[in-house]
Order: structure tokens, then C-alpha cells, then sequence
């Protein structure tokens, strides 16, 4: 059920320093016990989010005495970090739970743990009892910063351990270790009060809830002294940063006062076209340290779509935040979610979503098949839409969107870029690659020497969604 986003109060969220504490006493039990698991993999699907939680995992996982091994085969505890927003992400995280069952055959000893926002979906953590018995422990979202100690209760019994809590807390101080030493999330904001009418991230995220700008500040204070070059600030809707901090920093402010500290390069994802506001359009232009980049997710051309999917704007002002970026930020690099095939959708209103995509122009686009999901209001809604339908619909969607997409990146050629190089090209190992400015991918001759470094090129072409360069 959809609730006012205002009858949340700001109490004491955080999570106190005695009960952080005491997870730190669970982890020193697990690292002191005999038989322990010596090696762990986790396997990630779904956001940038996601991501993140999996390095905090990872960093719990090795404060308790354990090093990640090369493959999950290859690993005594393997943990799923799963994603339910997609269909797709789902079925892909069952089926490879499943496909271990047969690998503990090998190691009788492997522990099995599965956790994330698929647990957190309702009637999950039942359907696990149930149908994976072989899993030894599953836990959501919400209950993350608990992990040494439901780890500690399920080394120490023989039952299967299933938590799924409801907290709408926010936990500090967890260990993290950084899938990229040059690049950093920092989350500003947890939960999302949107409801939007096919998301299922309100009930697995939980409310909104932004942590103190002093914390976020003093981590990226932290990540500065560690000579990372970029962060990435994660929210499900960073534009509605500090809303519950009773009229402190917005994230306009926040920017700010990141910009003033000297990070390199800062991005953020995700914003809602609703709250994105003049101000944040303003910082952008002025702090030269954000990216000229930002993902604006759309979802449909349709004003009656938009009502339908509680959106809450127009088409006409989402064309209008997007001239205001376009005009403070000169060569944008914009991107943007769309789902086609939603309850109802018409020819008509799949018309008005191919007719902004070619006004918009976007560098990049998520296309997606409408994916019901249950708890949403959508799931029950009438005219659901013909799978062949939708396919039809999504194939003319991403032609549309490659054709155009091969022109708007073509305005880059000849000009003079800066690539944070991430890794060695998957075509040759005389290129590296890494993101520009505008968050495209750009490949360049380089070297070893070259990775965790930013590198000045000037682009020279384009194949497929990359960006090729030569060094300046």
C-alpha cells in the first residue's frame, strides 16, 4: 500500500555504534572458528546499488578471515546478491542457485547464501523454505549490516537461516572492498518513496532515507586520500537527497560542497525527472568537477502513460528539464530507461515514445519489455499487454535508438577528451578502455601503466556504442 511520504519521521535512523559493535564481535567469532569457509564468491545482479552491497559483503567476508577465490566453483561460500526489479534478473539468479545444488555435490562443505531484493520481495522468503532447501542462508535488503551475525548463526546450526526484517535503518562504518581502486560508490540515500505503479523497489528498498551529509563527506574525504579518481553517488532517487533531513543540505548543496573537496570526477545515478531541480540543473553548469552526464530516465513518451505508471510528469515537462541541461551543460551526455509493453499501451502511445526518442536524442537508452511484478499496483492492472506485441514494439524501439545513437555520438570526433581507464580493450590487449567525460566508453592504444589513470586523447571514431581515440 502506498503511503504519504511525509509520515516518516526522521528519529534516529542510523544504526548505533553498540549494535555495529556487536557485529564486529560476530565477525571476530566466525574468523576464530574451526571448519570456517576459507573462500567466498559473490555473484551480483541488477544495479549500481547492488554493486555496492556486494563490496560491503566482500568486505565483511574478508574481515572474517576468508580470500575471494577465482569462480564460484572454486569458492567454500558462495553468496547471490539477486535483483528482483526484472523478470529476467530473477529466473537468471534461480536457475544459477539451483545449478550449485550439483557443484555441493563435489563439496559437501560449500555453504549456499542468497540475498538482495528478490528475499525482500513478499512471499519470497516462504518459497525459499520451501522449494531451496539446499540453501543455507537468505537474507534482505534491509538486514545487510546483520550479515557476521546471521553467517554466525548459520555456521553454528544445522537449520537453514531465513531473515527477512523490515528495517529502515541506516547502517555506518561497514568495511567495503572496491571491486576498482580508481573508482568509488558512495550511497547518499537509501529507500524510495515514489511508488511508481510497476516498481517493486519501495517494498524492497524500503522509505527514503538520506544519511548525514557529514558522514558522505567524511567518506569521500577518505576515498580522496586513497587517490581515487572518480565516485559515483548511488540513490534510487538521488534528486530527493536531504528531503527527510528537516530542511538541511539538498543535493544541490551536497554536490557543492563535493565539488569544493577536488574529486577529480563525480557522477550520480539514479534521478527522477520530477525532482530534478533548477538548482541541481545550475550546479551542474557551474562545479567543474561533476561529469557532464546524466541518466534521466523517461520511461514513455505517453502523458497517458505517465499517469498510468504514477510518474508524475508530463512529457512536456520532461522536454522541458532537458533543454534547461542541455542549455547549463552544454554536450550533455544524456541517458534514459524505457519500458515498452506497459498495461494499456497503444499504438498510439507507443508513437509519442518513438517520437521523443527521436526529439530527445539520447547517447544512450535501457529499453525494456514491460515485467509484472507482484505487489505492484500495475501487475493487476487491465490490458496487459501481447508478448509478440511487445517484442515488436522494443525491436523498432532499439533500431530507432541505434541509428540515432551512432549520429549523436559522432559529434565527439575531432574533440579532445579525458578517459578514466579501467581496463585492457576485450579486443586486444594493445588497447585499454575506459569512460569519457560523458560516460562513453572511448578505446585507445595503451598499456598496463595506463589503468586507474586519466588519460587525455583526442577521439578519432566510433564502432558500435564506443568511442575510439588517439593520445594527446
Amino acid at each position: 500500500m502506498e503511503k504519504d511520504g511525509n509520515d516518516m519521521t526522521r528519529s534516529d535512523l542510523t544504526v548505533s555504534a553498540e549494535e555495529m559493535e556487536r557485529q564486529k564481535e560476530f565477525t571476530a567469532e566466525i574468523r576464530q572458528m574451526p571448519g570456517r569457509p576459507e573462500s567466498f564468491y559473490v555473484v551480483t545482479y541488477g544495479c549500481q546499488m547492488n554493486a555496492h552491497d556486494s563490496e560491503k559483503l566482500s568486505g565483511m567476508l574478508q574481515e572474517m578471515g576468508m580470500t575471494e577465490a577465482e569462480d564460484r566453483e572454486q569458492a567454500d561460500f558462495v553468496i547471490f546478491n539477486t535483483c528482483c526489479v526484472r523478470e529476467n534478473a530473477e529466473r537468471r539468479a534461480l536457475g544459477n542457485v539451483t545449478w550449485l545444488k550439483e557443484i555441493r555435490k563435489r563439496n559437501p562443505g560449500l555453504v549456499i547464501a542468497v540475498c538482495g531484493c528478490m528475499i525482500q520481495e513478499p512471499g519470497m522468503a516462504e518459497k525459499m523454505l520451501k522449494q531451496y532447501k539446499f540453501i543455507n542462508l537468505a537474507f534482505g535488503t534491509s538486514n545487510l549490516w546483520k550479515f557476521p551475525e546471521l553467517l554466525y548463526r548459520t555456521l553454528n546450526t544445522d537449520r537453514n537461516t531465513v531473515v527477512v526484517e523490515n528495517e529502515d535503518v541506516i547502517p555506518e562504518g561497514l568495511p567495503i572492498s572496491r571491486a576498482r581502486k580508481e573508482a568509488a560508490y558512495i550511497t547518499v540515500m537509501y529507500g524510495c518513496n515514489n511508488y511508481c505503479s510497476y516498481c517493486i523497489v519501495p517494498y524492497v528498498r524500503g522509505r527514503e532515507r538520506s544519511r548525514e551529509p557529514a558522514s558522505i563527506l567524511r567518506e569521500a574525504e577518505e576515498l580522496l586520500r586513497s587517490d581515487v579518481q572518480e565516485i559515483m553517488l548511488l540513490g534510487q532517487n538521488v534528486n530527493s537527497y536531504g528531503k527527510d533531513l528537516g530542511g538541511g543540505m539538498s543535493f544541490a548543496g551536497l554536490l557543492r560542497e563535493l565539488d569544493a573537496m577536488g574529486i577529480p570526477r563525480i557522477r550520480f545515478m539514479t534521478s527522477h525527472p520530477k525532482d530534478l531541480s533548477d538548482k541541481l540543473i545550475e550546479t551542474m553548469g557551474s562545479c567543474g568537477h561533476i561529469l557532464p552526464q546524466f541518466h534521466l530516465p523517461v520511461q514513455s513518451g505517453s502523458d497517458r502513460m505517465l499517469k498510468e505508471m504514477n510518474r508524475h510528469y508530463t512529457r512536456s515537462q520532461y522536454l522541458d528539464r532537458v533543454r534547461k541541461l542541455r542549455a547549463a551543460v552544454p554536450g550533455i551526455g544524456l541517458s534514459t530507461d524505457i519500458i515498452v509493453g506497459f498495461p494499456g499501451e497503444t499504438e498510439a502511445d507507443f508513437a509519442d515514445t518513438m517520437a521523443l526518442v527521436e526529439e530527445v536524442r539520447y547517447d544512450s537508452a535501457f529499453t525494456f519489455i514491460y515485467s509484472p511484478r507482484v505487489g505492484t499496483r500495475a501487475a493487476e492492472m487491465d490490458g496487459q499487454i501481447d508478448p509478440e506485441v511487445s517484442k515488436e514494439r522494443i525491436q523498432k524501439l532499439i533500431a530507432l535508438q541505434e541509428g540515432l545513437q551512432q549520429e549523436t555520438m559522432a559529434r565527439f570526433v575531432g574533440m579532445e577528451e579525458e578517459a578514466l581507464i579501467e581496463g585492457f580493450s576485450r579486443r586486444s590487449t594493445l588497447e585499454v578502455s575506459g569512460k569519457g567525460r560523458h560516460g562513453i566508453s572511448i578505446t585507445l592504444r595503451g598499456g598496463a601503466e595506463d589503468i586507474g589513470r586519466i588519460v587525455r586523447c583526442r577521439i578519432t571514431g566510433l564502432k558500435n556504442n564506443t568511442l575510439t581515440a588517439e593520445r594527446i
